[in-house]
């Protein structure tokens, strides 16, 4: 299960994480978030020890969302070196978030 983060943790878990992350930007009223999360579940255990998985709940954190400009959920943005390395929105197969996530930790 992606660690839930907050706003007051985003430096720590994400920022200074020495391996890239996976933010899923969700909320609790939103079907396709609660869709994807087996997905993301299935490849934080397929990546375990290569790339972290966190997700943040936009109704109770506005910084960090608003700070990527987070307009619809799910929206995921994988974080390498402190940097966002790629941006994507809406539901996915496991194998499109695969691709992406692979395309970007090289």
């Amino acid at each position: 299960m992606p660690k839930a983060i907050t706003d007051a943790e985003f430096d720590a878990e994400v920022l200074k994480s020495t391996i890239p992350v996976l933010i899923d930007f969700w909320a609790p009223w939103c079907g396709p978030c609660k869709a994807m999360l087996p997905i993301i579940e299935e490849l934080e255990t397929e990546y375990g020890g290569r790339v972290k998985f966190v997700k943040m709940n936009v109704d109770e954190n506005m910084t960090v969302p608003q700070n990527f400009s987070v307009m619809s959920i799910p929206t995921f943005v994988l974080i390498k070196d402190g940097t966002p390395a790629v941006t994507f929105v809406g539901s996915r197969s496991k194998a499109d978030m695969k691709k992406e996530i692979d395309a970007a930790i090289g």
